[in-house]
């Protein structure tokens, strides 16, 4: 396809589109199989179900276009589902696996979104509001599973530490009694990490309240001394 105008970069960008979201859609249900997290399978099969309709979404607007939404192969998602496919295929710890899964997933968002976001702006500029509307349905949905996979990350990532630990205290032949300690360390710096910013707080709180009794002790101090 030649390209000389700014349509053609959006039918083209279109196509890219419609290839990737295809590569997903065919990807999606290996990696739901293969985490181990309720809630990140959950979150995985939704994004598959959305993927459905933003396939539809396209065929729409290139209908509308009167060009086909096939003709053009996604390299770039091609390169990041096969990442995400090594990672499975080197068999990690089943939370490490969805740990990665995760940083995969959201590279693959962040590729999405870039591509939407530059198609809507096409569209505006080409003065097709329809268009406009539903790539920012997909791009809404796109921004909302990066955010569902970021806190998910949070826990599973630190289920992921704690594996790590353990597989360092077999290798290092430490006593169960050792690991135990271990996990209760670790179950102590999960709950610091929460407890921290309050006691900041309150630490600044305790501080502002020592300032204005020594204020005060020094005021009746000079008051004393005055008299």
């Amino acid at each position: 396809m030649e390209i000389n105008t700014l349509k053609d970069l959006y039918v083209e960008g279109l196509q890219d589109l419609y290839s990737a979201e295809n590569q997903i859609l065919k990807a999606l249900p290996r990696m739901i199989k293969k985490t181990s997290h309720r809630q990140l399978q959950v979150a995985f099969t939704q994004h598959m179900k959305e993927t459905e309709r933003q396939i539809q979404r396209l065929e729409r607007i290139c209908k509308d276009l009167g060009v086909k939404p096939k003709g053009k192969k996604c390299h770039g998602m091609e390169g990041l589902l096969e990442e995400a496919k090594e990672l499975i295929d080197e068999k990690p710890a089943p939370d490490a696996l969805d740990a990665g899964l995760i940083s995969k997933a959201q590279h693959v968002e962040h590729y999405e979104m870039a591509g939407y976001g530059t198609m809507r702006t096409y569209a505006r500029i080409l003065g097709f509001q329809n268009h406009v509307d539903l790539l920012q349905q997909t791009l809404d949905e796109e921004g909302n599973t990066d955010k569902l996979l970021t806190e998910l990350s949070e826990g599973i990532n630190l289920d992921a530490d704690e594996g790590e630990a353990e597989v360092e205290s077999r290798r290092f032949g430490r006593s169960g009694g050792s690991a135990k300690k271990g996990g209760a360390k670790r179950a102590a710096k999960k709950a610091g990490a929460k407890k921290g910013g309050a006691r900041k707080g309150s630490a600044r709180k305790g501080g502002a309240k020592r300032g204005a009794r020594a204020g005060s002790l020094r005021s009746r101090t000079s008051t004393l001394v005055g008299a």
